[in-house]
């Protein structure tokens, strides 16, 4: 009989619970208001369904602008997080309640790190394969281990480190073809900064893209489904 995951279940929401406050919640959801209005919204169209994969406190699931939603998580608090999206609690690498070919869409951010191992990556890369139309989009948001070695392990569930090429092979071997690779995209977290909490700096940040190689440590990859 396999074992558990002991970050399932009560684990997870015990640990998400204990790490971000009210505070950091609120200015997260501001954050990524920002965030789909400014880089997401133009990967996605009215019509689409979109698909959240560890949608977590769901504030791009919340904010992003399609037809159909659907949160995916394995944390049971993702519901009480999701206004309008379908809610999913499965492991990325089991996504049976999702039709095949039913997604347009399928977002990750800081969730692959998560993973236990490599072959769950491609698990879970496969299983979004399945799920997105052909020639749809795969986006993924995550840390980039090359620019941030050691504040990287200050999380408990961090298990798989990443670069862009380790994460573009990855994606090749999996059937998606990378169409945006930004190695160094937005700072690492919004927890514990320096940096005042102002949605007005990150539209400066935004635009002032000689910034990104200077203060990024997370990558984002925009990706297409091959055919076949």
């Amino acid at each position: 009989m396999t074992e558990p995951d002991p970050l399932e279940g009560e684990t997870l929401s015990r640990i998400y619970r204990e790490r971000f406050s009210h505070g950091d919640l609120a200015f997260k959801e501001q954050v990524w208001r920002v965030l789909c209005d400014r880089i997401f919204q133009r990967y996605v169209a009215p019509n689409d369904t979109v698909l959240d994969l560890g949608a977590g406190s769901c504030e791009f699931i919340n904010a992003i602008n399609c037809a159909e939603k659907i949160a995916v998580d394995l944390n049971p608090d993702v519901g009480r997080h999701a206004r309008d999206a379908r809610v999913v609690v499965a492991p990325s690498t089991d996504l049976n309640p999702v039709a095949d070919g039913s997604v347009n869409v399928v977002f990750s951010s800081n969730f692959l790190e998560h993973l236990p191992d490599k072959r769950s990556v491609l698990d879970t890369l496969a299983e979004c394969r399945r799920i997105t139309v052909e020639g749809g989009r795969l986006i993924v948001l995550m840390p980039n281990i090359r620019y941030l070695p050691g504040r990287y392990w200050d999380y408990f569930d961090h298990h798989i480190p990443l670069t862009h090429l380790s994460l573009v092979e990855a994606l090749h071997i999996s059937g998606f073809r990378p169409e945006r690779v930004v190695p160094r995209f937005l700072p690492y977290t919004v927890k514990g900064s320096r940096a005042p909490r102002s949605t007005l700096l990150l539209h400066v940040y935004l635009t002032l893209r000689f910034l990104w190689p200077l203060f990024g440590r997370q990558m984002l990859v925009v990706a297409r489904r091959e055919p076949g």
